[in-house]
């Protein structure tokens, strides 16, 4: 891990970014209102998991954002295409390492809310980890045994609610429950989501939420609505949909984003 931190500071130039961002489907574009862009692919830096997703670049971008040096990670690795949770880990922990403070994850997900459309975006406010999987399977000691009461921060949260409204963009928040995937959820599945609490569906976050925990990182995250959950339409989901839908929610998130780094202090 010395070495990739090494490389990464060294490629930095100084630049110093206390925050990253993990884009999901649908935010590769806020990639283009980085200045001065330094891009680096996955495959130069030792350690960093490959996506086969269609929509995930693949790439380190940083640069400035706004008034602050940032991070971006342009794609993710997911469990259901490698069977580890803990696939993300190496990422954050360089991240932590060169000196990234806080952490916003992003994502694309299917709304179990029929007043939360597709194109509409969503806080985290809480998620379930309905998998049953967990990137800290294996680790030794007592730091293993993370709290997860306020996985998510409570000043960085406001902060994005915040850049939601100065922009005039609707936010919604809710629950996120997290599927291992890659095949989607029955309808019997989603009226069990809905019961237990969830607001929207996934396929990703909750690893990388918990494994930023675990290194000391703050975390907030903001899903995309691509889709109604199965059964809710009558019509078959597929990732073309995804892809077709990540778009629109995408901008908006973006907006917002943009507005929270325009502004003199992050939390």
């Amino acid at each position: 891990m010395r070495s990739v931190i090494d490389l990464l500071v060294d490629r930095l130039d100084g630049l110093m970014p206390r925050h990253a961002i993990v884009l999901g489907s649908g935010l590769g574009p806020l990639v283009a209102a980085v200045e001065d862009p330094v891009r680096i692919a996955y495959s130069e830096l030792p350690g960093f998991p490959m996506s086969g997703v269609t929509g995930h670049a693949g790439e380190l971008v940083a640069g400035r954002l706004g008034r602050h040096p940032v991070i971006m990670l342009s794609g993710r690795a997911h469990y259901y295409e490698h069977g580890d949770a803990a696939a993300m880990r190496f990422p954050i922990e360089v991240l932590h390492g060169i000196g990234v403070q806080s952490l916003i994850l992003t994502n694309s997900a299917g709304s179990l809310r029929a007043d939360m459309p597709p194109g509409s975006v969503m806080q985290i406010s809480d998620h379930i980890n309905y998998s049953g999987m967990n990137p800290l399977i294996g680790e030794s000691g007592d730091r293993r045994f993370v709290g997860l009461t306020t996985a998510y921060d409570a000043d960085l949260a406001l902060a994005i609610r915040n850049a939601a409204e100065r922009t005039g963009r609707m936010l919604y928040r809710g629950v996120y429950m997290w599927f291992s995937g890659p095949s989607f959820e029955t309808p019997a599945e989603i009226r069990m989501a809905r019961t237990l609490g969830a607001d929207a569906v996934g396929m990703s976050t909750v690893p990388e939420v918990i494994l930023a925990r675990y290194v000391g990182l703050k975390v907030a995250s903001c899903s995309v609505i691509t889709n109604f959950g199965a059964g809710m339409t009558g019509i078959e989901q597929s990732h073309d949909e995804t892809k077709e839908m990540a778009p629109r929610g995408g901008e908006v998130l973006a907006a917002i984003l943009k507005d929270l780094f325009a502004q003199d202090h992050l939390t």
